[in-house]
């Protein structure tokens, strides 16, 4: 019960603080609200007893990840930061609520269509051990993620030594 209970406080803390991120008009807010996502999936991660992948969320994800969304707004200037502020149309709130319909119609579609509920109520409790996904995490093989995982942090190399680059480039214009 208490679980359940853990579950639902999370699922609010997420969901209230995915819609403050999409809705907030600050982009420095919006930044603070996607880390508050972040904490909440960590913590549904350790509500699941998977400590290693809630530890690698925290540490990734809402430390690594949202400290290059606000060094790169940092870096940005002050000047064209001020005073932001974007009018939504009606017309695109109309659109985005269409398809976020049509994107749940297809994945109920799918659940229905694949039997996915029945199979799902009907299994037994099967839990996965932690050998087997930290092999799948780190390994090289058919549908195994370390190669992604290299991509991705040459990519985020990338990033940050373009970063840094533009910061040396306004500071020389200086």
């Amino acid at each position: 019960m208490a679980n359940i209970i853990m579950f639902g406080i999370l699922a609010v803390v997420i969901l209230g603080a995915a819609i403050m991120c999409v809705v907030t008009t600050r982009i420095m807010r919006a930044a603070t609200f996607l880390l508050f996502v972040l904490f909440g999936v960590a913590g549904l991660y350790f509500l699941l007893d998977y400590t290693y992948l809630g530890a690698a969320q925290i540490s990734v994800y809402a430390g690594g990840i949202t400290m290059i969304y606000i060094f790169a707004i940092q870096l940005v200037s002050k000047r064209t930061l001020q005073g932001i502020t974007e009018r939504i149309k009606r017309s695109r709130v109309l659109g985005g609520v269409l398809l976020a319909a049509f994107g749940l119609a297809t994945v109920v579609f799918i659940f229905f269509k694949n039997r996915l509920l029945q199979a799902c109520c009907a299994s037994e409790d099967v839990e996965v051990p932690m050998l087997t996904i930290g092999e799948s995490l780190l390994g090289s093989e058919k549908y195994q993620y370390v190669l992604p995982f290299e991509f991705i942090s040459v990519f985020l190399l990338a990033c940050i030594i373009g970063g840094i680059l533009v910061a040396r480039k306004e500071e020389e214009k200086k």
